[in-house]
């Protein structure tokens, strides 16, 4: 059932709201693709299976205090969204949703989240959420996404925090390779968003946000695509390296590179007005195939060998 809120004059005289307004602010597809690297750093924490209780609560309390998170996002950007194509029909954005509901909302998810975390996990990744919370929504929406051009790279150590929470939410510890697996989404991060960026030039150009292709250009922006893909690369190898994957990892990540690479060079060579896009959404499909590889390694290790 709906309900019916009256705004100020300022806005919208009357707005009809419901679910659908609410769970549009959680962005809920990211929030999918954060807890499939969340679990894999679940399963990578433990020999054999994680404990059920863990995870099952870490997985609710991280998700809950992620779409608070993007709740809080939608509410500080929601001038920003109006401007922009990309996001002018995000609930906020287009005045179908009271910016004090989308508040109580995002504080609730959060407070859930974090509550849920700390009672049924542990008190570490409690912490952890909450500054990977504090991070995405104030230091790097409030701040950094308006303030430099090096925001996605700043601010990409929250937006790399899943694994790191997953693994701490079964040992209760930060262990070296949990900070790989923060690694290797941390240096990824710049070169899928940067491609969107420059699919998206125009719109961040007209909202004044100094994305890296507004302040430095599309050619600059390309060559960087193009070097970070390789320091991707270089960081998804390092799991090999050190001898926490094997050769089933090894034979998929480097089919996944091979692509990966393909698909920036024909963003660096910008031959192709689509490549930039296409190249997101692949970088995507990458991610999510380069931590089920993690996961398909560890469990051949663990009941095969």
């Amino acid at each position: 059932m709906k309900n019916v809120a009256v705004l100020s004059h300022s806005t919208v005289p009357t707005l009809i709201w419901g679910w659908r307004e609410l769970l549009g602010l959680c962005k809920l597809n990211v929030v999918a693709v954060m807890l499939v690297c969340v679990g894999v750093g679940m399963a990578l924490s433990t020999v054999g299976l994680p404990p059920l209780k863990n995870v099952a609560f870490g997985l609710l309390g991280i998700g809950l205090s992620a779409c608070g998170a993007a709740s809080f996002n939608h509410v500080i950007d929601r001038r920003l969204d109006a401007v922009m194509s990309r996001t002018a029909n995000r609930p906020l954005a287009s005045n179908r949703l009271p910016v004090t509901v989308a508040l109580i909302w995002s504080t609730m998810l959060s407070l859930a989240g974090l509550g849920l975390l700390a009672w049924k996990v542990n008190y570490p990744v409690a912490m952890l959420t909450f500054a990977s919370l504090v991070g995405y929504a104030l230091v790097y929406t409030a701040f950094l996404k308006r303030a430099t051009p090096q925001n996605i790279v700043i601010g990409g150590v929250a937006g790399a925090a899943p694994p790191l929470l997953g693994w701490v939410a079964i040992t209760g510890q930060v262990t070296a390779e949990s900070l790989l697996l923060m690694l290797i989404i941390f240096v990824w991060t710049p070169p899928h968003f940067w491609a969107l960026a420059i699919h998206k030039y125009d719109d961040y150009a007209r909202a004044s946000i100094p994305m890296l292709p507004v302040t430095h250009g599309l050619a600059f922006t390309r060559l960087q695509i193009w070097l970070y893909t390789w320091l991707t690369v270089a960081a998804t190898l390092l799991p090999v390296m050190i001898g926490m994957s094997g050769l089933v990892y090894l034979i998929i990540v480097t089919a996944l590179n091979g692509r990966y690479i393909y698909w920036s060079w024909k963003v660096w060579k910008g031959r192709c007005d689509k490549a930039p896009i296409q190249s997101f959404w692949f970088s995507i499909r990458y991610l999510l195939g380069l931590f089920g590889a993690l996961l398909l390694d560890h469990y051949v290790g663990v009941f095969f060998l």
